[in-house]
């Protein structure tokens, strides 16, 4: 069995300003950006893994969602509980000083972590936890 992933989730509050975000400071690329039925289906990728798309969606996007619930994952998403992501770097100093001087709200500078990254960590522009994590070499 050969199971790969294909697609994952970030919830956003305003696509146009992910997409500022994903696409001109991470530099991913866009594979969908397409408006369907009242929704918008927006996907970027990392130019080094095309299998992966990450789908911008607003926060509950399913049509089916109750208006308790939708105001209840909005709230989350105020407070950065909703969604977050792990990115690998091949270098973690070079990546937290792009990403602060985009204006990137900074959770936590580079440190080293005990089991086995050198690491850091921003919030984008609707609150998802984004860390980047370099291997440690000596591994």
């Amino acid at each position: 069995m050969d199971i790969k992933l294909s697609h994952c989730f970030l919830t956003v509050h305003d696509h146009e300003q992910a997409l500022a975000f994903y696409r001109d400071v991470l530099g991913m690329t866009v594979r969908n950006d397409v408006s369907f039925e009242g929704m918008r289906w927006v996907t970027v990728t990392p130019p080094s893994q095309p299998d992966i798309e990450i789908v911008l969606e607003p926060p509950g996007a399913s049509p089916n969602i109750s208006q308790d619930d939708r105001r209840v994952l909005t709230e989350l998403m105020a407070k950065g509980l909703l969604s977050r992501a792990v990115f690998t770097t091949d270098d973690c100093d070079a990546t937290f000083e792009h990403l602060r001087a985009s204006g990137a709200e900074v959770i936590q500078e580079p440190i080293d972590q005990p089991y086995g990254v050198r690491d850091c960590a921003f919030r984008d522009p609707s609150g998802n936890l984004l860390r980047f994590n370099q291997p440690n070499r000596q591994q």
